[in-house]
């Protein structure tokens, strides 16, 4: 399972770096706007930064104007991922999009069925939102082993992105359930090589070490 940075703070996507754990990263219109600075300066950092794909999101409804968008936002490095919003003009850009060749990243997926159109259209990622799932009563992993079975009886070459993670178990589940990629806060990382028992036994051996 492919590892990415749900983040657009350049100072986390170095730190996730410094891990050799992550394969790219996700970002977001929220997430960009909380950032200080041109957002397109930032985007082109963490690319610098990462040389795997990196998703950034349209933020127009109507596929023309999110076609326009997208051409003038793989200019900014080769390893930029369109990230478009599953909507019916958000179909017909992904499907143009593939027809030119550019990946893209069909977010906002809470469904089997619109997994299946997106793929069907080209996408190269869907994302489905897990912890938005939850919240409102859902079961977001079910989606996501919905999502794994419908590709694999078709043989779907589109991957599934696990978004919206909240906790480890999320990234356990994902990955119990074979997801193509994870997209991941911060702090999930960091928990993620957590253990108490770790913590014990270290103590223990510097413990040990200092009274030897």
């Amino acid at each position: 399972m492919k590892i990415f940075l749900d983040s657009a703070n350049i100072d986390q996507v170095r730190q996730a770096k410094a891990l050799g754990t992550i394969e790219g990263v996700t970002t977001n219109p929220s997430l960009l706007s909380k950032e200080k600075g041109d957002w397109k300066k930032i985007v082109r950092q963490i690319c610098k930064e990462i040389d795997g794909p990196v998703s950034v999101e349209v933020i127009s409804t109507e596929s023309q104007a999110m076609l326009a968008e997208a051409r003038d936002l793989v200019k900014i490095a080769p390893n930029i991922v369109i990230k478009v919003p599953m909507t019916l003009e958000g179909l017909k850009t992904i499907s143009e999009l593939h027809n030119q060749g550019i990946d893209t990243n069909a977010t906002l997926v809470f469904s089997p069925n619109q997994a299946l159109l997106a793929a069907k259209a080209g996408a190269t990622y869907v994302s489905p939102f897990i912890g938005r799932l939850d919240d409102i009563g859902q079961d977001g992993m079910q989606v996501i082993q919905d999502i794994m079975t419908v590709f694999r009886n078709y043989d779907l070459s589109t991957q599934v992105l696990a978004a919206s993670i909240r906790h480890t178990n999320h990234f356990f589940q994902a990955a119990i359930l074979g997801a193509d990629a994870i997209t991941i806060p911060l702090p999930v990382l960091f928990d993620l090589a957590k253990h108490p028992l770790t913590d014990i036994g270290l103590a223990k051996f510097m413990n040990d070490w200092a009274t030897r």
